[in-house]
């Protein structure tokens, strides 16, 4: 049984608070299985946007969460991730949106490094 997305986004922002990085919940989803987006900004102009795996990932290696980086690049111009969050929220309303500011670029997230987004890059 997977964790509710509200449990999940709560302990996450603890997690970032505890090493140090602000993070903010910028939107709420549904909270029983409402899809979670995380956004890092480097705070220079350059930031990431995580998107969930597909479950069929975090099943076969036994991690809860799994997160793909929503575009091909390291990071991107903190303006096209925006326009990508825009997108995506007229796409899914029940997403969550959580926004973490750490100028190392930290994300505390279990990736899947290897594999492309099925929504297409940024």
């Amino acid at each position: 049984m997977r964790l509710r997305s509200d449990i999940w986004v709560a302990a996450y922002l603890r997690r970032v608070a505890v090493e140090g990085a602000a993070a903010v919940l910028r939107r709420r989803g549904a909270a029983e299985a409402g899809a979670i987006w995380v956004k890092v900004d480097r705070l220079d102009g350059r930031a990431a946007l995580y998107e969930p795996a597909p479950q069929s990932e975090s099943g076969e290696r036994g991690i809860e969460r799994l997160w793909l980086r929503a575009h091909s690049a390291e990071w991107v111009d903190a303006a096209e991730t925006e326009r990508r969050i825009t997108r995506e929220i007229a796409f899914d309303s029940d997403l969550w949106l959580v926004e973490v500011e750490d100028r190392d670029g930290r994300s505390w997230l279990d990736l899947v490094e290897s594999q492309p987004s099925p929504r297409g890059r940024l």
